[in-house]
Parts: structure tokens; C-alpha cells; sequence
């Protein structure tokens, strides 16, 4: 017994000795900081009010989070709301997502798009797979795939080797395709064995010469893996248009140096455009010249902004010929993501996705082009409807990036620019990505995009069509200023087609 009361008093002695180690400690810290903020000259609130003001930007850095799970609403957030990220992470983790009483959509503002249910929808026996699509009927090797939405390009080097690992075992689990990204061609994207879109930057990361412009060998080792299907040339992003790729020089590891060609730790900054490319007629060259080394389909993707580059294109392919059209072009949408990107570019330049996407659809019909060169929509679409929307504008195929981040486990915590991605995404702090499981997260990828389908599919059959790619712009209705709606097919009627020069 008395063994047991002085193991107490010791015990209690000790924790004694640690609250006032602990209230000195605390005492001295207040001293150094305030001394600190009074001999400052950075801050003027730290220097006025010394200690206190550093509560300010504690305050406002957990504000982020409070905001996010106490205080917004379901449909405020912005980029993404919590529906939004709610479905996904219920897609991705293959749970009910069903919801219960009604909807907290608001439908009333301009801009709102809704589909029209028809008076007999497609029965589950009636309903079709969505068919084979072949991009580059002109190409060495074409390419043909059944796939409705893919993985839009992420580097490695902007995210981690986990969840590249992850993206592309979960793309091969569901057959869809996997976008590099600009940062090259890593082993971690070709050991899950999905089909690989190996996109080219304005730097050209993993095909260029030290000294800038392509190196030819490179490109044929790239083309050589049976797994790399197409080739995208990257112009601009959504989120930067005229700005090249940012990969912060926290992020630039020895790996990613060697893939990249850059050196480490340095800023890794992608020029605003390919310096070869200063004309349509340019553009073309280039492209035909990938093409020609590769063999495979080629195309590019670029956010629109001047749009009457798209006639001159038009144009110039039909003077040239059909088989030197891109295989692809990819849009991209104003409000697309990225890891890190000039506020002042991400928030005002380029046009949205649900502008542009249908003026280029029209402009390829316009000029006959329509059946040759396949659309991919980007930009901001993780859920159904979105996707749903992009068919009725007339895609071929949609890519998700966020969404599939989303899918990964992000919760948009917006620290991709830092290097302290709290889910080990965008980070190459081992510790942090720790929590990442390339296996589990894998399966979630190929939930995602498996109920993303099975959804889609859903909505084509409540308008009457009996597949994904059977959804037309009459299938989808449009909020204007006035309060009413009004049907895509008339908001963007059928353009007449261009007769050909005699």
C-alpha cells in the first residue's frame, strides 16, 4: 500500500514538474515573440500589437475549414461544393447515393440546365453499351475505344507516385484512358497497365532536346510503348491559358528531374506557347510531325478564348486534306484546376466550357470536319450532369482531373501549390503520403468512373436514348435572364455547312 501512494506522489510531483516546465516554456516563447514583432518591420499589425495579431492569421488560415464543414452550406462552396464532393466520394467508395425528401438545387438562376425526361424512357432491355469510338482512322495505329470518361492529364512531379500508382491500376480495373500530363512519361504510369495519352507541354517534358525543341529518339521511345495510345499537344490549360505549366521547385525531386530534364529544386516553368507554333499552318506541321514519328493518334487541347482561330484551322485542313486534321482536340474549360496558377489568370481568362464547347462542335460541322476530328470536354465536370451536359453539347468523350482527385481522397484543402497536401496527393513529403494506398484508392478510381457511367447512363435513358453518346442537345434545356428555359437545340441550332471553294 505504501509502495502504491508514493508511486502517486511521485507520479503527481512529475506532472507538477511538467505543468510548470510547460507555463515557463510558455512564458519565454511570449517573450521571444514579443520582442520579435516589436523589432519587425514586415508586419504592422505584429509590430502594433505584438503576439496578439499573430491569432489573426491562425484565425484566417483555419477559417478555410471552418467554412468548408461548420458554416457553408451544401451548394455554396466554390470550386466545388459539398453535393458535389459528397456524390463523388460516394461513387468513388461504392455506397448508396441516393438522397432522401427533395433536391437543394436551386433552378431558377440563368444558366441552369436541367434534361427533359421523355413521355417513354429507355427500358434497362432496350438499353445499349455505348459503342467503339476509333480516333486517327488516318494513323499508323489508330486507336479504338468504348470509354466515356477519362482521366484528365495530372504530371507526375504535381501529384505523387501513390496516386499515380493508384490513377492508373484504377484505370485499367475499368478501361479508361490515363493522361500524363505534362511532366513525361513515369514507370508509375505504366505498371498499372491502363492506356496511356502522353501529353506534350510547351517545355516538351520527356521528349526534348536540353537546349529546348524535340528530340526525336525520345518520341520513338515513348511511341514504343504499346500502352501510350495518342498524343496530346498541350497549347493551354483552363485554369492558365497563356501562361505555361508551374511545377514549384519543392516538388522538383532527383526523379522528377531525370523525367523532366530540369534541375532540381528549381521552379520547373513551361513557356506560354511552343515557341515553332506561330500560325495554324504551324500547328498542323507539328502535328503531322508527331504523327508521322509515332504513328498514333494526335491531337491537341487548349482553352478557347479568340475563337476565330477555329474557322482558320477549319480552313487550313481542308485546303491541305482531311488526314491532316488533329485526331483530337481537347477543350478545356476557364474554370478547369491545376496545381498552382496566377490568380490573376485562373479567376479572369479564357472562355467556360459551357460556351465553348458547342461553338467548336458547330465550327467542325461547319467546315465538314466533324466526323474526322473527336471532341474531349474538360474542365470541372465530376458529376453526371455535368457529364450528361458535355453529350448533349456534342463530345465524343469527357476527362476529369479533380474528380478523380476527389476520388483519391482530396477534400480540397487547396494546398496542391505547397507541397503539404494534407491526403498525400499532391505531395512528395513521404510522411504524407503515407496515408495513400495505391491499392484501396485504385479500386475507389475505378468506382468512381464505373457509377460516373452507370449514372450518365441514367439520365440518357430518362430522355429516351438508349446510350450515353445517344444524347442530343434537345435532350437538355437552358435557364435564361427571364426565369424560363430554353432548349439547347435552340439556344445552338444546327450550323449550315460551309460549301468547299470551287
Amino acid at each position: 500500500m505504501g509502495q502504491i501512494s508514493e508511486f502517486v506522489v511521485g507520479f503527481m510531483e512529475l506532472l507538477s514538474f511538467l505543468f510548470i516546465t510547460a507555463i515557463g516554456v510558455g512564458v519565454l516563447w511570449l517573450v521571444f515573440a514579443y520582442i520579435k514583432d516589436k523589432t519587425q518591420t514586415e508586419s504592422t499589425l505584429r509590430r502594433n500589437y505584438p503576439v496578439i495579431a499573430r491569432f489573426r492569421y491562425l484565425f484566417e488560415h483555419l477559417g478555410e475549414f471552418f467554412r468548408q464543414y461548420f458554416f457553408a452550406l451544401d451548394r455554396e462552396e466554390m470550386p466545388f461544393n459539398r453535393a458535389e464532393r459528397s456524390w463523388v466520394y460516394r461513387a468513388a467508395k461504392n455506397v448508396d447515393s441516393t438522397v432522401a425528401f427533395g433536391s437543394t438545387r436551386d433552378l431558377r438562376p440563368a444558366g441552369t440546365v436541367y434534361f427533359v425526361n421523355c413521355a417513354f424512357p429507355t427500358l434497362d432491355e432496350d438499353a445499349v453499351e455505348p459503342g467503339p469510338v476509333v480516333i486517327g482512322p488516318y494513323c499508323r495505329q489508330p486507336y479504338e475505344t468504348e470509354s466515356i470518361f477519362n482521366i484528365s492529364g495530372m504530371s507526375y512531379g504535381a501529384i505523387s507516385i501513390p496516386a499515380i500508382r493508384a490513377l492508373s491500376a484504377g484505370a485499367k480495373k475499368v478501361g479508361i484512358w490515363m493522361n500524363t500530363g505534362e511532366g513525361g512519361l513515369s514507370p508509375y504510369h505504366l505498371e498499372g497497365g491502363a492506356d496511356i495519352v502522353f501529353q506534350i507541354g510547351t517545355a516538351k517534358f520527356g521528349v526534348r532536346k536540353p537546349e529546348g525543341g524535340f528530340d526525336e529518339a525520345k518520341l520513338r521511345e515513348v511511341a514504343g510503348h504499346e500502352q501510350v495510345k495518342m498524343f496530346e499537344l498541350k497549347l493551354s490549360q483552363g485554369a492558365k491559358p497563356g501562361k505555361g505549366g508551374i511545377l514549384p521547385g519543392a516538388k522538383v525531386t532527383e526523379e522528377i528531374s531525370k523525367i523532366r530534364g530540369v534541375p532540381v529544386g528549381l521552379d520547373a516553368i513551361s513557356p506560354n506557347r511552343h515557341p515553332e507554333v506561330r500560325s495554324e499552318g504551324d500547328l498542323l506541321d507539328m502535328l503531322a510531325y508527331i504523327r508521322d514519328i509515332t504513328g498514333k493518334p494526335v491531337g491537341f487541347k487548349l482553352v478557347v478564348g479568340a475563337y476565330d482561330f477555329f474557322d482558320l484551322l477549319c480552313v487550313e485542313i481542308n485546303k491541305r486534306g482531311p488526314e491532316t486534321a488533329p485526331d483530337f482536340i481537347t477543350i478545356d474549360s476557364a474554370d478547369g484546376g491545376t496545381g498552382a496558377a496566377p490568380m490573376s489568370l485562373i479567376d479572369n481568362m479564357g472562355m467556360p466550357l459551357r460556351e465553348s464547347l458547342p461553338l467548336v462542335v458547330d465550327t467542325l460541322k461547319r467546315h465538314g470536319l466533324r466526323e474526322r476530328v473527336k471532341v474531349c470536354a474538360s474542365g470541372k465536370m465530376i458529376t453526371p450532369s455535368d457529364v450528361a451536359w458535355a453529350y448533349c453539347a456534342g463530345a465524343d468523350f469527357v476527362n476529369s482531373a479533380r474528380g478523380f482527385m476527389f476520388a483519391l481522397g482530396c477534400i480540397q484543402a487547396l494546398q496542391c501549390n505547397k507541397n503539404t497536401c494534407p491526403t498525400g496527393i499532391t505531395t512528395h513529403d513521404k510522411k504524407l503520403q503515407f496515408g495513400l494506398d495505391p491499392v484501396d484508392k485504385a479500386q475507389r478510381v475505378a468506382w468512381y468512373a464505373k457509377n460516373m457511367h452507370k449514372e450518365v447512363g441514367t439520365i440518357a435513358h430518362s430522355c429516351g436514348a438508349a446510350d450515353v453518346r445517344g444524347l442530343k442537345r434537345k435532350h437538355a434545356r437552358v435557364v435564361m435572364d427571364n426565369g424560363r428555359s430554353i432548349s439547347m437545340a435552340d439556344l445552338y441550332p444546327e450550323p449550315e455547312l460551309i460549301k468547299a471553294a470551287e
